[in-house]
């Protein structure tokens, strides 16, 4: 067995001086990698340097302007409230005032009707009474008369036609 133990410590230390060299071998890749990345970092930046300091000044120029639009649009706004407000302030009174012109209207309108009507009722009462007692005292007057003529005559008086009778000779 003590022939063994000089063969595993070549094997070992092959092992140990593999791994030291695959070690450095390792340092050396991972050292061009991070060069390249480094450089790729440089010329990255180099490209984006510009093009975020346009971005920069042209958020710094319309950041003024933003805020003037949004304060714009904000004035706006409550101008437009204001205004449909007050429209709709108007708009009220003014329904209100038809309201009450109509209600008014209304009550003229009744007022005549109610005059109209009692006018045509005085009329009837004025003209159209005395007219229907002067006719029905005159057919009364026509029929006496008519009456006497045949009495005169000798003859029996004759009943007056339908058409002829009026209500109003009772009265």
């Amino acid at each position: 067995m003590e022939s063994w133990m000089p063969f595993f410590v070549v094997v070992t230390a092959t092992a140990v001086v593999l791994q030291a060299v695959i070690l450095i071998v390792l340092f050396l890749q991972l050292r061009r990698t991070a060069a390249r990345v480094e450089q790729s970092t440089v010329d990255l930046q180099a490209r984006l340097t510009p093009i975020l300091t346009r971005v920069e000044l042209l958020v710094e120029d319309l950041s003024p302007r933003l805020s003037g639009i949004v304060a714009d649009a904000s004035e706006i706004s409550r101008l437009t409230r204001g205004q449909a407000q007050r429209a709709d302030r108007i708009l009220s009174e003014a329904l209100e005032r038809l309201r009450l012109q109509v209600v008014h209207v209304d009550q003229i309108v009744t007022g005549t009707m109610e005059a109209v009507e009692e006018a045509g009722s005085k009329l009837r009462q004025t003209i159209w009474g005395p007219i229907i007692k002067a006719t029905a005292l005159f057919r009364g007057i026509q029929t006496g008369l008519e009456f006497f003529r045949a009495a005169r005559q000798g003859r029996e008086p004759a009943e007056p036609p339908s058409d002829r009778r009026d209500e109003g000779m009772f009265v």
